[in-house]
């Protein structure tokens, strides 16, 4: 084979080529674009970092915002709720004035009622007794054909209703 018969004529300069041809891709490459690639992966780690630091920032922040809301709607729901018991307070006493104002005109109407009756139960007795009086002296003057004065039907029927 005549390939290998020339091999040993040609390394020399093959080996040559090769160290140029290495040498430049070891300058171009590991020397030129290499720290170029690197360094925009750096900045792109680095911009990662930042956004992330600034994203749990926010975060942190708007913990905080709503740690804070919380506590002005905590707060804001109690003073609601004494407004209200303070409001159910002032009615419910109130309510109550105005049922003692009511309660005293219902005794007072009781009381005025109970008079009322009391002083009809009297006349109503005395009209009785009077009717009672003239009703014995109507039945005594057809039965027995005796005439009875007023006072003593009346006396009559008095001693009567005070036995019965």
């Amino acid at each position: 084979m005549p390939q290998i018969a020339q091999l040993a004529e040609t390394y020399s300069s093959q080996i040559f080529w090769l160290l140029i041809v290495f040498g430049l891709v070891f300058f171009i490459i590991g020397r030129g674009m290499a720290p170029k690639v690197m360094e925009t992966v750096g900045q792109r780690d680095q911009q990662i970092a930042d956004d992330l630091a600034a994203a749990q920032s926010s975060r942190d922040a708007a913990d905080e915002q709503e740690a804070a809301w919380r506590a002005r709607e905590n707060a804001n729901r109690a003073a609601a709720q004494a407004l209200v018991a303070e409001a159910k307070a002032k009615s419910a006493t109130a309510t109550e004035a105005r049922l003692a104002k009511a309660q005293v005109l219902i005794d007072a109407l009781t009381t005025d009622a109970e008079a009322r009756i009391g002083a009809a139960r009297t006349e109503a007795a005395a009209e009785i007794q009077s009717v009672a009086a003239e009703a014995a002296q109507d039945i005594v003057a057809r039965l027995a054909g005796i005439k009875v004065t007023k006072t003593a039907a009346a006396a009559a029927v008095k001693k009567a209703m005070a036995h019965g």
